[in-house]
């Protein structure tokens, strides 16, 4: 295991497992593969008022895929659709090296080791892409 990619912040994240388990009365479900390395989540997500109340996701993955949907579960909630497009944004230019730049919240910068890693930028991502889609399809019903 490469120390440096997984501190402490992510594999704290991961253990929490934040939002672990199926919601019931979901607005939405979205589950992807990803197929190189062998990463799963269905994700569940309830909207109510414009904005995203509750996400629940069943995780199959490993530990950075795991420590991202439970940031999903922990800090999206209360926020609408277009905050957590704000975040995924701030988590893709964190990804790619702008670590330093102000606009990026404080607590995704338990994956900048992750920037040093691109084969595992789509662990981080999987589950961000999957609420993304969850939150398309809730918009299209």
């Amino acid at each position: 295991m490469n120390v440096e990619l997984y501190q402490q912040a992510i594999k704290d994240l991961a253990r929490a497992g934040h939002g672990s388990g199926r919601l019931s009365a979901a607005s939405a479900s979205t589950r992807l593969d990803n197929p190189l390395c062998g990463d799963r989540i269905t994700l569940d997500v309830r909207l109510a008022d414009g904005k995203i109340i509750a996400i629940g996701h069943d995780t199959r993955g490993c530990l950075l895929c795991r420590a991202a949907a439970s940031w999903l579960a922990a800090e999206v909630p209360g926020s609408s659709p277009v905050q957590f497009a704000a975040a995924h944004r701030e988590l893709l230019a964190l990804l790619q090296g702008a670590a330093t730049t102000p606009a990026i919240r404080t607590s995704l910068l338990p994956f900048s080791p992750v920037r040093e890693h691109k084969s595992r930028h789509g662990c981080v991502l999987l589950p961000f892409e999957t609420l993304r889609r969850a939150l398309t399809e809730a918009a299209a019903n």
